[in-house]
């Protein structure tokens, strides 16, 4: 291999050659040698195969499988469409990656890291001579090297690579030759360790009671005890550059610890060590917003300190490691919430709560296109892909009319089904605004709602009701009746009182679409109970046939309807319960991941769910998978013991946290609707930020695929128009606006308004 030295040294040795070898003709195939059927599939008839660097991360590079297209192909693509053009794959020893011969022609052969076992990638470089093909391998175990050991491969000789050479498990492999790992520096002054790098701040760490400097000296027995694990990592810390992007600069090996406080309760703190210096220490909590990659090995998350947000990583030397961090992780993080030993939860119940983190995991029955790999550079760099502009439309807004600047801000939004009208609430008054042409405008104002007797109140929660013409508000004063507002006379019309000793603190249409209609019943929900009132009854309002009340205290959140009247139940615990009906016992019941759940959506058919809590959202598919129902939604049967769906999480990046530089705190989430229209995106909110994920994008696995737009304002709540799934109204403290969702924008640190360098200040 030193025959390629020289070469090697022209193109290794420059940070600025982003491709370090390329093949320009081959094909891949997927191989599965246990599947008779299709053994040998073709994934790209042509291609090319290049290794690249990981912009952001040095001593770690990728293969890239590039599918070409014959001339005219690409006209044949929709400008929007979700093409399969490329594969990348990170480079490590994981891939086992050989050399062999397929018809004579060179192949390249790796292991596909998250199909079965025994599955194969196999690159076919047709027409490549024997030196390029060897050229080509060298430089594969290059990348291995400076991967493994964190330093240049520069001077390695042949027999340093050996080892990364694949042989059958047979076979005994050459003991690894261990390079000394690198030490971290003194912990006054962390910066990167393999070349310069931008100058961290001086860290300070995050003590359970007040802050002390890293150089004091701190041993991990005083942060507390006992230590759950504690194992050598990689630690990176996030760093925005001048040109408005930034990257995960890496901070050296450090040993990081998860350690419980105190013996008798449940909090629990991480840190980073080299030798007797502590780094940080910061407590596992829900602002951390804990994100998992099985396809780095790393765990990233935020430390939220007033008037600043950064963002870590670690990553972990192994898989074994990696499993262990995130089962321990994920194990205090919900004795945390829950304030209960996690030995006291059944078997499923913790499968359940372990499978939420899981990105690799697929859902059931999505449509049958090939999937986009995701590529591993943005877990690293997640501006490198991100170079196409948008065109920034301006939002049409009206300022708020002198009758609706009162002391108070907007509190609520809710958006018509029929008339393109929005109604906001400020204080007790409430703006009606019209949208009728992609642009909001004062209409009316609804002033001073008060009862029935004159007695003003401000409205907790408003939903429209028989067809827009009525709106039944909850009074904060008055929790067991509900208010009839007659929109048109902008008056309170009817008290209905539902019931003397059960209060209404959640309310829901009878089905998705019952507020279109001359529909007049709707459901209720206390903190324990689910009933139908129904104003047309003579006194109380409430169906005593279709009320039941549940044992315990359930710390009911939220209720949402489907299109045929079938009820999803969210709970402050952040348990789910799906019913068939009202009255009758719960068919599914979800157990808490541990955080609170603050609002619920369904889709119309009942097929998926998204909760809300304050960090994440919460994506649930009810199809049941296996099992005698099989085939069945959550609503109609139970899930199988064993067998509970697989929760997704919706969550930011923790570096674009820090570029918001404000702690995340989401508002109720909610599908796009309208009837017979399918739902294609989410919308939610946090601080100045509206956010929509493409829920087609969502479905195949993408959970961090989001856009973004910045307001000067808080944004109160957000919702689509209906029977829109572009066009969203947005409720800002002190305004009310439409933005068309091809407006928002990736999420980078010009989107998003970060921090400039000088901007960052002591804050660990």
């Amino acid at each position: 291999m030193n025959i390629f030295r020289n070469l090697i040294g022209r193109v290794w040795q420059d940070p600025n050659a982003a491709e370090v070898v390329k093949i320009a003709t081959g094909q891949l195939y997927l191989v599965r040698p246990g599947n008779i059927r299709s053994s040998r599939e073709c994934i790209y008839n042509e291609a090319m195969a290049t290794i690249r660097r990981v912009p952001a991360a040095e001593h770690n590079f990728e293969l890239v499988i590039t599918r070409v297209y014959e001339e005219g192909d690409e006209e044949l693509l929709e400008d929007d469409s979700e093409t399969d053009e490329e594969r990348n794959f990170l480079i490590a020893e994981e891939l086992e990656f050989r050399t062999g011969q397929t018809d004579g022609e060179p192949t390249f052969i790796w292991r596909d890291l998250y199909g079965d076992v025994d599955e194969m990638f196999e690159y076919v470089a047709a027409g490549t001579n024997e030196p390029t093909k060897a050229f080509f391998e060298t430089c594969m175990y290059r990348a291995m090297y400076e991967r493994k050991y964190r330093a240049s491969a520069d001077s390695v000789s042949d027999a340093d690579l050996e080892e990364f050479i694949w042989r059958p498990p047979t076979s005994k492999k050459p003991t690894p030759r261990r390079k000394a790992a690198n030490k971290a520096p003194s912990s006054s002054s962390i910066e990167e360790v393999t070349g310069p790098a931008p100058k961290m701040p001086e860290p300070e760490v995050a003590q359970p009671k007040g802050k002390a400097k890293a150089n004091d000296d701190i041993p991990i027995s005083s942060i507390g005890n006992p230590v759950i694990v504690s194992t050598e990592v990689e630690l990176y810390y996030w760093q925005p550059d001048n040109d408005g992007g930034g990257q995960f600069a890496h901070q050296g090996i450090v040993t990081a610890h998860l350690v419980k406080r105190n013996v008798a309760g449940f909090s629990y703190t991480m840190a980073a060590s080299v030798d007797s210096d502590v780094l940080l220490v910061h407590d596992v909590e829900p602002s951390m917003n804990p994100r998992w990659s099985p396809k780095l090995r790393s765990l990233t998350w935020n430390h939220v300190t007033p008037g600043q947000v950064n963002s870590w990583l670690f990553m972990f030397p192994s898989q074994e490691v990696y499993d262990e961090w995130y089962a321990k992780f994920s194990q205090v993080s919900w004795e945390t919430l829950h304030q209960v030993s996690w030995d006291k939860i059944k078997q499923e119940e913790q499968n359940y709560v372990m499978s939420s983190n899981n990105e690799d995991v697929e859902m059931l029955d999505v449509e049958d296109e090939e999937e986009d790999e995701d590529e591993v550079a943005s877990e690293l760099d997640p501006e490198a892909s991100d170079s196409e502009e948008e065109d920034e439309a301006e939002d049409d807004d009206e300022d708020l009319p002198p009758s609706m600047k009162t002391g108070d801000s907007n509190s609520l939004l809710t958006v018509g089904y029929k008339g393109d009208r929005s109604y906001v609430v400020r204080g007790n008054n409430i703006g009606v605004f019209n949208h009728a042409n992609k642009d909001v405008k004062y209409y009316a104002t609804i002033s001073k709602i008060a009862t029935t007797k004159g007695k003003e109140f401000k409205p907790k929660n408003i939903m429209l009701h028989d067809q827009d013409t009525k709106m039944v508000l909850m009074n904060p004063g008055d929790p067991h009746s509900l208010y009839s507002m007659d929109i048109e006379r902008g008056k309170v019309v009817e008290e209905w009182k539902v019931h003397d000793d059960i209060s209404v603190d959640h309310m829901a249409p009878d089905n998705k679409f019952a507020e279109m209609t001359r529909e007049q019943t709707l459901v209720g929900a206390s903190h324990n109970a689910l009933f139908r009132i129904d104003p047309r009854v003579s006194g109380s309002k409430m169906v005593d046939s279709q009320y039941k009340q549940y044992a315990g205290k359930n710390k009911f959140s939220g209720v949402t309807t489907t299109a045929s009247g079938k009820l999803a139940v969210a709970s402050e615990k952040g348990d789910i319960r799906l019913f068939d009906s009202i009255g009758k016992n719960a068919k599914t019941a979800l157990p808490p991941l541990g955080d609170p759940i603050v609002g619920i959506d369904v889709t119309a058919d009942g097929r998926w769910i998204v909760a809300t809590t304050k960090t994440y959202l919460l994506l649930i598919d009810t199809l049941i998978g296996d099992g005698k129902y099989a085939g069945s939604l959550g609503f109609d049967r139970s899930f199988p013991a064993n067998a509970k769906p697989i929760p997704r999480r919706l969550q930011l990046r923790n570096e674009h946290v820090a570029y918001m530089n404000h702690e995340v705190s989401f508002t109720p989430a909610r599908f796009n609707m309208g009837e017979g229209q399918e739902e294609n995106a989410i919308v939610t909110s946090t601080g100045q930020f509206v956010i929509a994920w493409d829920f087609g994008k969502v479905k195949k696995g993408f959970t961090d695929r989001y856009e973004i737009k910045k307001y000067e304002d808080l944004v109160v709540q957000d919702n689509f128009k209906f029977g829109d799934d572009k066009e969203i109204i947005v409720a800002l403290s002190n305004n009310v606006l439409a933005v068309n969702k091809k407006n928002l924008k990736r999420p980078t640190r010009a989107s998003l308004g970060g921090l400039s360098k000088s901007d960052i200040v002591n804050t660990y």
